[in-house]
């Protein structure tokens, strides 16, 4: 009774934390940025909001990676979460027409292991890295007893900043609209629950491959980051309205940047199915429509313009390394639904 307990003997490894926060100084250095004035290291992050900016509006954008974490875990696979991590905040801010600014990570764990925790980190680096972010700030938090040994659970926050003026509101969609639709990089993070699902029906007949990759990096490619590409589309072209396909897919999503009275009417097969799509819709056996609605089905975001300026802002786009598709137009609603796939 009288042996003295420590922190560490309570299951919480101070030096652990110290020797991960010295692991992530040198990727947080990559993605510094113009506004940052204080980083990883104080009790706050510091950030001015850049001068070019003339009335600036913050947007800000939190999320998380969703039961895709438990095939990372499954299959030792850290890497590229934290992409995923950050692509679900800073796409979900650029459709307001805003630039990421910065990003803020929390990891919460039973029992830390630096090397994962690092791996975890370091795909939070490089997607703030890919989309121009600064990753100023953090918490990691080790709780023992709140997780298994092995598991971790994963949350960002980041905030964008927008002219006034050229904040998307989707208020001007009309009629005649072209609906451009950017390809995904896979199932991106929504829609796991069924995948491990469907993972677990197939069993040891789950192909080796798909779409060129094998299988289980097929399924875990991480979110598509579109901030540069948009971003320069934006600059260019007229956009009215920008919608990242995430939970609900296309047919959730779409309907929330759209003028009441008007849909979005998709041409299926305008945009190609993958094999991973094609593969996840035939083991589970669901139709057409639950595809559009639980997954992005192939199609990552979507872009609203004018059909005037549907081809241009396609080029632009197409330069900028995405894939681009016309899926569909915008059509006065009447009595159906937001989105009609037909």
């Amino acid at each position: 009774m009288n042996t003295p307990l420590s922190y560490k003997d309570a299951g919480v490894d101070i030096d652990a934390g110290d020797a991960l926060v010295e692991r992530i100084k040198p990727l947080a250095k990559k993605t510094m940025r113009e506004g940052v004035l204080a980083g990883i290291g104080g009790f706050g992050a510091l950030f001015e909001v850049p001068k070019r900016y003339k009335e600036p509006v913050l947007v800000s954008g939190t999320d998380g990676v969703g039961t895709k974490l438990k095939l990372a875990f499954e299959w030792d696979m850290h890497d590229t979460v934290g992409i995923d991590l950050v692509a679900m905040s800073v796409n979900d801010v650029l459709v307001q027409g805003a630039e990421p600014l910065f990003f803020l990570d929390y990891f919460a764990c039973g029992k830390l292991h630096v090397d994962t925790a690092a791996a975890v980190v370091g795909g939070i680096a490089k997607g703030c890295e890919l989309s121009g972010c600064a990753l100023i700030g953090g918490e990691t938090a080790e709780m023992p007893g709140m997780y298994p040994d092995g598991e971790y659970d994963l949350a960002g926050f980041a905030v964008g900043a927008v002219e006034k003026s050229k904040i998307l509101t989707g208020q001007s969609v009309k009629a005649g609209d072209v609906v451009l639709g950017l390809a995904s990089a896979g199932v991106h993070s929504n829609g796991f629950s069924l995948v491990r699902k469907v993972i677990e029906r197939a069993g040891n007949q789950a192909p080796a491959t798909l779409d060129g990759k094998p299988f289980k990096e097929a399924i875990m490619a991480p979110t598509r980051l579109y901030v540069k590409s948009v971003l320069t589309a934006l600059a260019n072209q007229p956009i009215k309205a920008l919608a990242h396909i995430t939970g609900g897919g296309l047919l959730e999503n779409i309907p929330r940047v759209l003028p009441e009275g008007l849909a979005a009417h998709l041409t299926q097969g305008s945009w190609p199915q993958t094999e991973l799509f094609a593969w996840l819709q035939a083991t589970a056996g669901i139709d057409d429509i639950e595809m559009n609605r639980t997954f992005n089905n192939g199609i990552g975001m979507v872009v609203v313009i004018d059909a005037d300026h549907a081809q241009a802002c396609a080029d632009v786009l197409r330069a900028q390394g995405e894939q681009v598709h016309t899926i569909g137009v915008i059509a006065p609603r009447g009595t159906g639904a937001a989105v009609v796939v037909a």
